[in-house]
């Protein structure tokens, strides 16, 4: 579990809330290949785009449109913010599949203050929207009113969960790849089990790729769920 820790930049003292660190270098890191996709890739705007623009415009079309299909056309004014975030987390994954590395996403530090930032973005903005009529999110009216209290109780239990399993579903997921890869490697060095070690390191490293993207996605779509559910909180 090495590969998960966070160390200083500079020597190797205390880290402190202000000490440079990795994951710190490899935040810039992403936040620079983000500007390099969107605003250098972009540049020249052509008609018939290259390569780098073409990703650039097919990840803008998906998110914007998964706004749209789960959250409403009212969703859309906080497109931004969602595109940020499947940005954010998309090439933190990415990036941290490439060797010497490190993950920013398996850290639950950064996962829990990306899932907190949603929670409560959401819930402030639907009491701003709505007002007490917010909270008719937690009362099912299609259920039996005997049933209600109960499902009610459920409902709000499930709420303040939200940013607990938003969190840890995306740092699990991808410390458990990377930690199984590093067993699987561990055994390349016995030359008996050398071939299939490695195959399933390769393995393992294409279902990682694939994770990666898939977290990204589930982060994201889940944020435009709860998007959906401050805009709209009838059931």
């Amino acid at each position: 579990m090495d590969q998960f820790i966070v160390k200083p930049l500079f020597g190797d003292g205390a880290v402190h809330w202000y000490t440079p660190t990795n994951v710190t270098l490899w935040m810039g890191i992403i936040l620079l290949c983000v500007v390099g996709l969107f605003v250098m890739g972009t540049r020249g705007r052509a008609i018939v785009p290259n390569r780098v623009q073409s990703i650039a415009e097919l990840g803008y079309g998906m998110v914007h449109k998964m706004v749209e299909d789960v959250a409403g056309k009212d969703g859309l004014k906080y497109f931004p913010y969602i595109m940020c975030l499947f940005l954010f987390i998309v090439f933190a994954n990415m990036l941290g599949l490439l060797p010497k590395a490190f993950t920013v996403t398996s850290h639950i530090a950064v996962t829990g203050v990306l899932a907190m930032a949603v929670f409560l973005s959401v819930t402030v903005l639907g009491f701003v929207k709505n007002g007490t009529h917010f909270l008719g999110l937690f009362w099912v009216k299609s259920a039996p009113l005997a049933l209600r209290p109960i499902l009610a109780v459920i409902e709000v239990i499930s709420y303040f969960v939200r940013p607990v399993s938003h969190s840890i579903r995306l740092a699990g997921n991808l410390m458990a790849g990377h930690a199984v890869i590093k067993v699987f490697a561990g055994f390349a060095a016995i030359a008996l089990v050398s071939p299939l070690s490695i195959a399933a390191v390769v393995a393992m490293y294409g279902l990682e790729v694939l994770v990666a993207f898939i977290q990204a996605y589930v982060f994201t779509i889940l944020t435009c769920v709860y998007l959906k559910d401050a805009l709209h909180p009838g059931h």
